[in-house]
């Protein structure tokens, strides 16, 4: 197993893949079993894509993808992404009128829907006064023209204005409304693949032998953008209609996995496995497992570290792609809870003057000369994410050492200050996520008379049976072993689950709110 592999990936669309070997698996779905190749993926995503055409649709529109991981996601997207569009995948856990906010903002005129969106996304466009046209992707769906049907007999031959289009994503919406971070659209020739993939493709080692495991909900960013890196390359996917920690390490075993993409608490569901269950599996295979979109406490990734061997890679980023940083197994050995050195855009911290900040003081980062972005429809929230120099920002607190190594604190949104001291939740959260006896835990501000806020933890524990006073002084106690006392929260509530989005992001709003409420 080796930290840093090269890659030698020379092609960039799937068309060539499936020219050079028509019988090559772009992807297979872990449950489902069904296997598409890289031929059936360029035809059907060429009939799409002629499908849009024959609607209207020319460069620059949009179409919305409201589907769960189904084999017909990725031939909906590269249908797209052939066509010189845009595309925006909304999250399935999304209500019918934040899928209508999307729909009206992104402008879309098509909207692509599994069974188990179906009804919700009709709900949707219900009180739409301009509605999108409706395509069912898994067979007849009331209300819906079935993709099938309409693309049985269009001919598989590429489009004359074939160029690369670009997706629209929006963001979770973890502290308000989603905003749609829009990209420029430059229909570059087809097979001209975007910066981050090929950086990606470099830094990760994508080679055209890798097996892909593709743990989380394809509408993601990540995963989404992962997943058509992969295509590019030539390997292939196997994805997974759901997580579960331990058919990950078996689909790991089955398909020789060389590569994965996950989030922290995906680490920590499989480090919570009895061991006797979890080192059963053979993971040998595995030459790169990446993790990102949010803080992995360090004593969790030491354990992978020892588990899988020295092939855990981190990179901080977002959807903005304003900033991309990784680092190595090595270097988080040597530099616990640090995400590395960029690779794309030039850190900068801040404070609220303006002002940079030496090593080792938290401020607000900015980037400096990473790639544009605007949040559509919204000039003001694109302003905010600028300075006076044209760096950009998404809000995220840190600090730099000094020899450049970025540290994450947490969201501007979620500090907290108490009796005029900044505490940052995801110190505590790190601490007890470690203890055998809780799943996940949360950790936020909460009104307090005197102090303004205070710290306060809901945790989801291990056995829900157990919850009550005696976990809870239990849990204080660990916590105060390992911190301070004004880091620790001064109370714990218990939930069954906590409203995390499958991606690994934690909805701390949702939580923060009842008590606010409350009060």
């Amino acid at each position: 197993m080796t930290s840093q592999p090269t890659s030698t990936a020379t092609r960039a669309f799937p068309d060539d893949h499936a020219a050079a070997d028509p019988t090559a698996v772009a992807y297979r779905m872990a449950r489902g079993g069904e296997e598409v190749t890289y031929t059936r993926l360029t035809e059907r995503s060429r009939r799409i894509a002629r499908l849009l055409h024959d609607r209207g649709l020319r460069h620059g529109d949009c179409v919305a993808l409201v589907m769960e991981n189904t084999p017909r996601f990725f031939e909906v997207a590269w249908a797209a992404q052939r066509s010189g569009l845009r595309y925006t995948a909304a999250s399935t856990r999304l209500t019918a009128p934040e899928i209508a906010y999307l729909l009206q903002d992104s402008d879309s005129r098509v909207v692509f829907a599994t069974p188990g969106c179906a009804v919700v996304v009709r709900d949707a466009v219900a009180g739409l006064d301009d509605p999108p046209a409706l395509i069912g992707t898994e067979g007849p769906l009331d209300g819906f023209e079935d993709l099938d049907a309409l693309v049985a007999g269009l001919p598989g031959e590429p489009l004359d204005d074939e160029a690369e289009g670009i997706d629209l994503l929006y963001s979770s919406g973890t502290t308000g409304r989603p905003k749609g971070i829009e990209d420029a659209l430059p229909l570059a020739p087809l097979g001209t693949p975007p910066g981050v993939a090929k950086l990606m493709q470099g830094r990760f080692g994508f080679t055209k032998d890798m097996v892909y495991l593709s743990p989380a909900p394809l509408y993601h960013s990540a995963p989404l953008r992962v997943n058509m890196t992969v295509h590019r390359t030539g390997g292939t996917a196997v994805v997974m209609e759901r997580f579960d920690a331990r058919e990950a390490l078996a689909l790991i075993e089955r398909h020789r996995v060389t590569h994965a993409l996950m989030v922290p608490t995906m680490f920590v569901r499989m480090l919570k496995l009895p061991d006797e269950e979890r080192l059963r599996f053979d993971v040998s295979s595995l030459r790169c497992v990446i993790h990102a979109a949010a803080p992995c406490p360090p004593e969790v990734k030491r354990r992978m570290i020892e588990w899988f061997g020295p092939v855990i890679h981190e990179y901080y980023a977002a959807t903005e792609n304003h900033m991309f940083t990784a680092i190595t197994s090595e270097e988080s050995l040597e530099r616990p809870g640090s995400v590395g050195r960029s690779l794309l855009g030039i850190p900068h911290v801040l404070d609220d003057n303006g002002r940079e900040l030496p090593a080792g003081e938290t401020g607000t980062i900015w980037s400096e000369g990473g790639p544009p972005f605007s949040y559509r429809n919204d000039p003001e929230k694109t302003a905010e994410s600028r300075n006076d120099r044209g760096w950009a920002t998404v809000g995220d607190l840190g600090h730099l050492d000094e020899d450049g190594y970025l540290y994450i604190s947490d969201r501007r949104s979620d500090l907290i200050l108490s009796g005029g001291v900044n505490i940052y939740p995801q110190e505590s959260e790190a601490v007890l996520v470690t203890h055998p006896k809780v799943t996940d835990v949360a950790v936020f501000g909460i009104p307090h008379d005197e102090l303004g806020e205070e710290v306060k933890a809901v945790v989801q524990p291990a056995d829900p049976g157990a919850a009550g006073p005696e976990l809870e002084a239990e849990l204080l106690a660990f916590c105060r072993e390992h911190l301070a006392k004004f880091k620790c929260p001064r109370s714990i509530d218990f939930e069954d689950e906590l409203p995390r989005h499958a991606t690994g992001k934690l909805y701390k709003r949702l939580l923060r709110d009842r008590y606010v409420a409350g009060a």
